[in-house]
């Protein structure tokens, strides 16, 4: 019976923990983090409300101060997140657990960032910090929203294919194009063959991320190529070569969209730890 009960104890633990390895990472023991983001800026505006002087409270003040050192700290803690992903941990501080915290408490940072500046904007590098960090949060929620809703399209669009897999499918259509167009017209089968020659990944990262390619011989020889009987095969191939490449470049659109955002929000984040430094040093220098 003991045992029994300690494995259905095994048991119950294990489905707890696949069932949280499902749950989004915004929703995260039950938006844990939401709720101690929305603490935190609650307990900031309520203070600020609180205060009894004239002027109200900036960043010169004990309670800029004091917010300041929140924000440059929270700032840093969640810079750190890059670190955390090369790390394996499964306990109370998951990566899933990390990026929640990540994701709110950084928003948390609109409030706290304003009410220290109390709304004292300048051409300063104190503002410079102050928008730089603006950036950082739009960057990086446009990475949330990217995250929790392309991965289903990427899927879609994969119907059950591995890149690879893709790749072949494409080989195996251009093998079988190539034999078809050899009784074709000498106009005719270069349109085949530029098609065939054209790299799979042209474009560059602009082409990928509005998934346009305007010079696509593969379209060009599908518009130019004649629609007589002879011609019928070469067409229908041609055709599925096309389906196939924009499969592919779906894939491509995807992933840029997915990673595109990476390059912005690291600059950024790197900018803004700068401007930090160089707000901190001015602020104590003149002090």
């Amino acid at each position: 019976m003991a045992t029994k009960a300690g494995g259905t104890g095994r048991f119950t633990q294990d489905e707890k923990r696949r069932d949280s390895d499902h749950v989004s990472f915004l929703k995260h023991r039950g938006f844990r983090w939401l709720w101690i983001a929305l603490a935190l800026s609650g307990a900031a505006i309520a203070g600020y409300l609180m205060i009894d002087q004239q002027p109200r409270p900036n960043g010169g003040t004990w309670y800029g101060y004091t917010l300041g050192t929140i924000g440059v700290l929270l700032i840093l803690w969640l810079s750190l997140l890059g670190v955390r992903k090369r790390r394996i941990n499964p306990g109370a501080w998951s990566l899933k657990a990390w990026t929640s915290a990540h994701v709110y408490l950084g928003l948390s940072l609109i409030v706290i960032g304003t009410l220290h500046t109390g709304f004292q904007i300048g051409w300063n590098v104190h503002t410079l910090a102050y928008v730089l960090m603006l950036l950082v949060i739009a960057t990086g929620i446009y990475g949330v929203v990217v995250y929790t809703t392309l991965p289903a399209s990427l899927s879609a669009n994969r119907k059950e294919m591995t890149r690879a897999q893709m790749l072949e499918a494409l080989t195996a259509i251009d093998r079988q194009l190539e034999s078809a167009a050899q009784p074709l017209g000498r106009e005719e089968a270069d349109l085949v063959i530029a098609a065939l020659e054209q790299d799979v990944f042209y474009g560059g990262a602009l082409a990928r991320l509005t998934n346009s390619y305007p010079g696509c011989a593969t379209r060009k020889a599908l518009h130019h190529m004649p629609q007589g009987a002879a011609e019928e095969r070469v067409n229908a191939l041609l055709e599925k070569r096309h389906e196939q490449l924009a499969q592919i470049r779906g894939q491509l659109r995807i992933r840029a969209l997915l990673e595109v955002w990476l390059f912005v929000h690291i600059p950024l984040t790197i900018a803004l730890i700068a401007a930090l430094a160089a707000h901190v040093i001015s602020v104590f220098y003149y002090w």
